[in-house]
């Protein structure tokens, strides 16, 4: 019984690594050291530490693509992108969160709450309004 029980474990590990893979492209400008492993084990806790915070019931895995060896340390929403100037697992940590959340609220559902908190902040009046 615990040969086949060992054997759906690693399926199940190299699958979810398998997944961070497919949603984690690294590009380097010149010599750069990449952890691999540890950018994968950092990408699948930030992704979970995102879905657990905001209680989602589905998986959030962002695509991701991370340049090591950049002019500075930055996240750019439009390209997807992390840029670093060397591999720090903090801000690499950083941007992930930052692309988890994002996927995690569509714009739909973004431009709704927007427009919700106009209309909350138009239905308030000022108490001293109220007393003239």
């Amino acid at each position: 019984m615990i040969g086949p029980m060992k054997f759906t474990i690693s399926i199940l590990v190299l699958a979810t690594a398998c997944l961070a893979q497919e949603a984690l492209t690294v590009h380097f400008k010149g010599k750069q050291k990449w952890p691999a492993a540890e950018a994968e084990k950092i990408y699948l806790s930030a992704c979970s530490a995102v879905q657990h915070e905001f209680g989602s019931n589905r998986a959030v895995r962002p695509q991701v693509t991370v340049v090591l060896g950049a002019d500075q340390d930055e996240a750019s929403l439009d390209e997807r992108e992390i840029r670093l100037t060397k591999w720090d697992r903090h801000a690499f940590a950083q941007g992930v969160v930052l692309f988890a959340f994002e996927d995690l609220m569509p714009v739909e559902q973004r431009l709704m709450l927007a427009k919700r908190a106009v209309i909350w902040a138009d239905s308030t009046v000022d108490v001293e309004r109220l007393a003239k």
